[in-house]
């Protein structure tokens, strides 16, 4: 897995050092002559989920360009993530994806929210090894810091669930997931990569099968985080000696 060793101030674009056997991976925005091969990742990814329609990748880069990457390797696209903001107090763990997406066409992009929201990634599963996966959400996180937002969140699917729902509640899967019970490589892999569980959305992606329509929440936080200072004019609370 090729380790991140180059970030371009001022902009999305990642590089990391070339891996033997496999080449240079770049996290670039997407472009529109992208779709096609984002829409095909998604097939590949998860078959019984119809992939973004044209107008919604459309309506993505609209609302939030810079919110909507591709891993690039060696000219080919091995990955994508989309991404938009959000005032995360509207949703918490009652939003489903249709509502927290407005549909997918990012019609709830809200530049004055606080949460970065992870809607879709996604890698090319033949190309594995490049690194992909880590580097789509290392630069959501480098979005994150540059825009001051409180956190990225991510609702991940729970596709080994099938095969335990009838001894046990998402809540409880995802739990002992947590605890290290139950190996599920999706959930495993955000715990990796320092975010908190947080809960389950249920009913958050119906067409999900294998994961009967549940989601695992996962946060992580900005560090960076510096909260707006409040007007001049506004009285700040006194402080008890």
């Amino acid at each position: 897995m090729g380790s991140i060793i180059e970030a371009f101030s001022g902009s999305t674009a990642l590089r990391s050092a070339p891996t033997p056997g496999i080449g240079s991976l770049r996290v670039r925005p997407a472009r529109l002559d992208d779709c096609a091969a984002i829409r095909a990742i998604q097939r590949q990814a998860h078959p019984g989920v119809a992939p973004w329609t044209l107008k919604q990748l459309e309506s993505q880069r609209r609302a939030f360009p810079e919110g909507q990457l591709v891993a690039d390797c060696e000219g080919e696209v091995v990955g994508a993530a989309s991404t938009l903001v959000v005032t995360w107090d509207h949703f918490v763990l009652d939003g489903t994806w249709r509502q927290v997406t407005g549909d997918g066409y990012f019609t709830t992009h809200d530049d004055a929210g606080r949460t970065l929201f992870g809607a879709e990634l996604v890698v090319n599963f033949a190309r594995h090894g490049t690194g992909a996966a880590r580097a789509l959400y290392l630069s959501q996180r480098r979005i994150c810091r540059r825009l001051n937002l409180r956190r990225l969140v991510i609702a991940a699917r729970m596709p080994g669930y099938s095969a335990c729902e009838e001894t046990m509640s998402p809540e409880t899967y995802a739990q002992r997931v947590a605890w290290g019970d139950i190996d599920d490589p999706n959930l495993r892999f955000a715990m990796t990569l320092g975010f908190q569980y947080c809960g389950v959305i249920r009913g958050y992606l119906p067409e999900d099968r294998e994961s009967r329509g549940n989601a695992a929440l996962f946060a992580w936080l900005n560090p960076l985080f510096a909260p707006a200072e409040p007007p001049a004019n506004v009285q700040r609370p006194r402080k008890c000696a």
